[in-house]
């Protein structure tokens, strides 16, 4: 496929995906603009539109669905080839991006930087840093560092200590509790809470636990908090008779293409050795 088509493919997928221009803007780091300009040139060349356009976002067009599946049976293709041929260079250097949450990368992992860049300081190592998850298949990242109960088929992964979820405060008399939105809204503990803490005693709270432990230091509410997070904030009281602990394993992985990379695999054994003693579940002595 030439490249300029394989280019606007990319960005028709993320529309699809996103929903909204200005979504996949952001997902592929571009302008608006450009977004617009590559989906309108991949239309020209492929006969014409193939989205809905409303105030409601881009939705594909009916009739539309086989060009769709066909796109992306291009891209799996494509990117198939490219994560292979990453894997025929043998030599350990280059760059390796972990992806992993805000919480554990400003936490845990940047320790793991510190003694990868030891061992083997030709390798380049990058950490994106976000709450949502990236798409491996793409290969928007090399390797995560993620809590979940499940994982993808396609992803290879191992699982490390748990990380522990608690509750926090300053004051065990305190009966507001932080909610945690955007991505968190989807965690274990989001549910626990839902499940057991009615709605009245409920309040605004943030998609980072970061940003969480902050505000419960504040003393406005009752945080749940990553235990390696709670336990290292000053005035910081775990409430045990709140809630119990939750844990969720940590998986640390990547593409099951991308696992024979030299480079991956030798970062992905630093960081399961970094993270398989108890630091997720208390701080450092």
């Amino acid at each position: 496929m030439h490249s300029s088509n394989w280019d606007n493919l990319r960005y028709v997928l993320s529309v699809i995906e996103a929903g909204s221009v200005s979504a996949a803007a952001r997902d592929l780091g571009v302008n608006h603009a450009t977004v617009l300009r590559r989906v309108a040139a991949f239309e020209a060349q492929n006969g014409g539109a193939i989205f809905d356009r409303n105030a409601n976002g881009y939705r594909v067009l009916p009739g539309k669905e086989a060009l769709v599946q066909a796109v992306r049976e291009v891209e799996n293709a494509v990117l198939g080839v490219e994560r292979l041929m990453l894997g025929a260079n043998p030599q350990l250097s280059g760059v390796v991006r972990i992806s992993s949450t805000d919480t554990i990368c400003q936490y845990l992992l940047l320790d793991v930087l510190q003694t990868l860049k030891a061992e083997a300081p030709q390798l380049e190592i990058e950490l994106l840093s976000n709450n949502s998850h990236l798409n491996f298949a793409r290969m928007e990242a090399d390797l995560f560092v993620r809590p979940a109960m499940t994982l993808p088929e396609d992803m290879i992964a191992t699982s490390v200590t748990p990380l522990v979820f608690r509750a926090y405060a300053t004051s065990a008399d305190l009966d507001k509790w932080f909610r945690l939105q955007g991505p968190l809204a989807r965690s274990v503990p989001a549910k626990w809470l839902s499940a057991n803490v009615p709605g009245d005693s409920m309040q605004s709270g943030s998609d980072s636990f970061v940003v969480l432990s902050r505000m419960a230091q504040s003393g406005a509410g009752i945080a749940v908090l990553p235990s390696f997070v709670g336990d290292r904030v000053p005035d910081l009281l775990h409430l045990a008779d709140r809630m119990p602990d939750l844990e969720v394993p940590i998986w640390v992985g990547s593409h099951q293409d991308l696992r024979d990379i030299p480079r991956i695999r030798a970062v992905r054994k630093s960081v399961i050795a970094h993270l398989s003693g108890p630091r997720t579940q208390s701080p450092p002595a």
